[in-house]
Formats: C-alpha cells, structure tokens, sequence
C-alpha cells in the first residue's frame, strides 16, 4: 500500500472519529426533548463513521507523518467526508418522520423536514453548516425538531473553529503530525510551543466565550433555546437560526445590538484573545488585524447606515442605523445573521444597489486570520494593499537602498515580502475567479430577470465567503439542483481557502500528486 494513501486514510479515520463523538453527545437532546423517534437515526448516523473511522485507523496505524501535501489532501478531503456522513442525522430523521413509526411517537411530516429526504438538500445542509456559512435548505426552521436544531447549531459551533482542530484536540498525540494538519486547515499562528496544547487552549477559550454569549442573549430578552444555539453559531460566526426570520424574529434592538459584541469576539484571532485574558490589553490596538477589524466595522457601519438612510429605505437615522451596524457587522464577521428579512424593514434583496454592493464588499473581505470567520482576511487585504505601496514608491528611492516592509510589527526583508505578498495575491485572485464563475453560472441557471446582477454577486459571495445572508435565491425549491451543487463547491473552498482543495483536485485528476 503506498505510503501516502496509508497516512492520509490514518488521519481521515480519525476526523471520521470525531465526527462520531459529536453525534453521540448530541443524542442528549432527543432524550432531553421527548423525541425518541430520533434516537435510531443519530445512533446509525453516528455508528457509519466510527466503523469506518476505526477500520482506517486500524488498518494503517502505523503510517507516516503527513507532510505538507498531505496534510491538505487530509483537510479538503476530510471537510468534504464530514460534510457527507454530517449530513446523516438530517436524512435520517427525515425519513424516519416520512415513514411514521407511531411507536416512536414521530410528529407528522412537514415540508421543511421533507426537504431532507433529497440527499443533495441533507448534503448541502451538512456542508452550509460545518463550514460556517449558514445558506440553508429549510424554509422554515421553527418546525424543524429540537434535535435537528441543536445538530445544526452544533455542527456550525465546530466548523467555526475547525474540524481538524477538533480532531487534534481530543484524538492526535504530540509528534503525530498535528502542526502539518493544523496548517492545512488555514491557521498558522500558535499559542503556545506545542500545536496540541494550542489548540486546548482554543477550544478552552471558545467554550468560555459561549456561555458568555449565551449569557449575555438570554440577559437581553432572548428565550433560552434561543440564546443557546444563537449564542453557539454567532460566536462560530456562522449564521444558522431557529427561527424563519432569523434574528428579526425577535425584533428587539436589544437583541440586535447584544449580537455585535458576540458577532465580533468570532472575528478576532484566538491567540489574541488568549493574550487579552491573559491581561495584555494592548493588543487590542497594537495588533494590526484586530486594530482594523474595529476600524473595518466601523467605517463599513457608517457607510451602510448613510446608504440605506439616504436612499430613503429606512425613514429614520437610529433605524438604518440598528439594520446598517448589524447587517455590515454580520457579513464582514461571516456571521450570517439577518434583521432585514421582511416588508416591515425591508429584505435585503430589495435594498439599494448600492447598499447590497457594500454588503457584498464585507462578505468578500472577511475578518482575522486565526479567527472563525471566512473571506479573504483582513490580514491578505492589509498585506496587498502595504505591498502595492510599498512598490510604487520604490521609484523614489535609489537602487542602493535596503528597504523592508513592517507589517503587524514584523520587519520584512525583500524575499519576506515577496513571499507574503504573492501568497495574498493568488488567494485573493483565485477568490475573484471562483467569484466570477459561480456568479456566471448562476445567471444561467436562474430564471431570466427573477433577480438582479448585485442579488447573485451577493448570494455567490455569502456562499464563498461561509457568511449566509441571502437576498431569497438559496432554497430547497428557488436554487436549481447545479445551482446547489455549485454552492457545495463554493462553501468547500471558502472554508479552506482554495489551494488545498486545488491541491487535491490535481493528485486526484493526474494521481502522481498523490503516489510519486
């Protein structure tokens, strides 16, 4: 067996493991909510891939480290398989329901749970969930079981901080390869020496900022339910809810301005949080991504807010103000959520232009690196813009002269900074071309002038960018089936970033990436 397929089918068992984990945790709701009808399908959902997971370990246990290629090989192909067998519960259930075992005590079937029974639809909801993005198949959540929202939630709690890092939290060794696996899921910057221990830390600091939302939510008003999994996927900025409407559900500006803070504590790296708890406040100011990431928000706000404001959608300040701050705040963060849904404060897909552009704007750039969110990073953005100055102002200086370019208070040398700066550079342009792609094939699947050139740019950015606002184009029966196929393929590369999934498209298609 060749070395290579021997590591990465070690690794996947693994992930596949994990994934198991959660499944198990989860038959908690069903016992605590009555609804034994469940228990069956999360038990068989949860049974599929530990056997797999357990035969692969098994079976190649003794497999090398993973190198660099490997190690993203691992990740894309390991998101995709936890997005497949992640899909389980929602297909299961379903037909569980559509079959009707009284004894169970099953409710009757509804349409949003029937949606389900489509594999494409489960697969796509599985998919939308782990990575973040928040883009669903329901039309409905409200009437969806306890079980399926807790899953849907959960699943987004994960994927916001990663997969693999869940993976080499509770299952990899020190030594085992983990800082190789811990790169390929697009994080780099540590906490401590060691990347097991880095990323317990993590996840320690992850769990605290929950409850803390959590707290903060049901404080303001929101129900408890409520406030659990909306306090889990907007820390995970990712944008799933439990109501139809979203936050605006709730219509409560409490509620609306109490999210930011959770909303924004997701888009700040990990290890700066660690640094703040640790009492270091400063780098609340000196480091540069989490400087922007407040300069960022607020300026998207005040744009936001004038656009809607003068473009007369809403007919005073302090309102385009509440829907402007959190629908900038919610789309540069990658959370996802809405408050402008409705005819009462007006749907996204009917604001302006100009204001769906700018939205757009801060789906595609995102927040840190390290943080939960997707997007380019504000960090690529900084880089390419200090690097394009840098450039064009070196005709003002002699050929003699020894420059280096500071960024986050590293001092680059020339080969530093080239480096740097062509990595920003491919990512940022393989983001436009996978944009443009899927906003041209969009545009040839929709129904001729159902929706506007900016509402497609928008939905194909929140998917890309794993951020999950909608202008009503995303839907079990309004996105054609190569519409939600094309959709799985954005929100992959979104969440990983392109290149591994590149990566692993080209060994698969020549297979010398993979054997040589």
């Amino acid at each position: 067996m060749n070395e290579a397929i021997e590591t990465i089918g070690r690794d996947l068992g693994r992930i596949l493991k994990a994934l198991a984990v959660l499944m198990f945790v989860s038959l908690l709701i069903p016992i605590v909510w009555a609804e034994y009808y469940a228990i069956p399908a999360l038990i068989v959902s949860g049974l599929v891939p530990l056997a797999i997971g357990y035969f692969f370990t098994t079976k190649f246990q003794e497999a090398t480290k993973p190198g660099k290629l490997h190690g993203m090989i691992i990740a894309a192909v390991g998101w995709f398989c936890v997005a497949i067998f992640g899909s389980l519960p929602f297909y299961f259930i379903a037909w569980t329901v559509e079959f009707s075992p009284t004894l169970l005590g099953t409710p009757s079937q509804t349409t949003t749970l029937a949606a389900f029974t489509d594999p494409l639809n489960a697969l796509f909801e599985s998919m939308s969930g782990f990575t973040g993005t928040g883009l669903t198949m329901t039309d409905n959540e409200e009437v969806l079981p306890r079980t399926l929202q807790w899953w849907r939630s959960f699943i987004e709690w994960v994927g916001g901080v990663g997969v693999i890092v869940l993976t080499t939290a509770i299952l990899a060794r020190p030594g085992s390869g983990s800082l190789t696996l811990y790169e390929s899921e697009a994080r780099s910057e540590r906490i401590h020496p060691s990347i097991v221990s880095t990323v317990q830390t993590i996840w320690w600091i992850f769990i605290l900022f929950t409850f803390v939302s959590i707290l903060l939510l049901w404080t303001v008003g929101m129900p408890i339910w409520g406030a659990i999994n909306h306090g889990m996927t907007g820390l995970a900025t990712g944008g799933f809810s439990i109501t139809d409407n979203s936050i605006a559900t709730y219509d409560s500006a409490a509620i609306d301005f109490a999210l930011l803070p959770v909303m924004l504590l997701g888009s700040i790296a990990f290890p700066i949080h660690y640094l703040i708890l640790q009492g270091d406040l400063r780098n609340l100011y000196a480091d540069l991504q989490t400087r922007w990431v407040f300069m960022y928000m607020s300026l998207g706000t005040l744009a936001l807010t004038a656009l809607v404001y003068v473009g007369d959608t809403y007919d005073s300040l302090f309102t385009a103000f509440r829907y402007g701050s959190f629908q900038f705040v919610s789309a540069a963060t990658c959370a996802g959520f809405q408050t402008a849904v409705d005819s009462t404060n007006v749907a996204l897909g009917r604001w302006p232009a100009q204001a769906q552009l700018t939205v757009t704007f801060g789906m595609i750039v995102g927040g840190a690196a390290g943080s939960t969110v997707g997007g380019i990073k504000l960090i690529r953005a900084l880089t390419l813009l200090k690097g394009i100055g840098f450039r064009i102002s070196d005709v003002f200086y002699p050929e003699t002269a020894v420059r280096r370019l500071k960024i986050n208070g590293r001092r680059l040398n020339e080969r530093e900074m080239r480096q740097e700066f062509e990595e920003a550079a491919i990512i940022a342009f393989l983001w436009f071309v996978f944009l443009g792609i899927g906003t041209f094939v969009l545009l040839l699947l929709l129904p001729e002038g159902a929706y506007t050139l900016e509402n497609v740019i928008f939905e194909v950015a929140s998917a890309q960018g794993n951020v999950g606002l909608s202008a009503g184009i995303t839907g079990p029966e309004s996105l054609p089936t190569l519409g939600k196929i094309m959709f799985l393929f954005n929100m992959w590369i979104g969440r990983l970033e392109i290149i591994p999934v590149l990566v692993t498209i080209r060994a698969v298609f020549r297979r010398g990436g993979i054997y040589r």
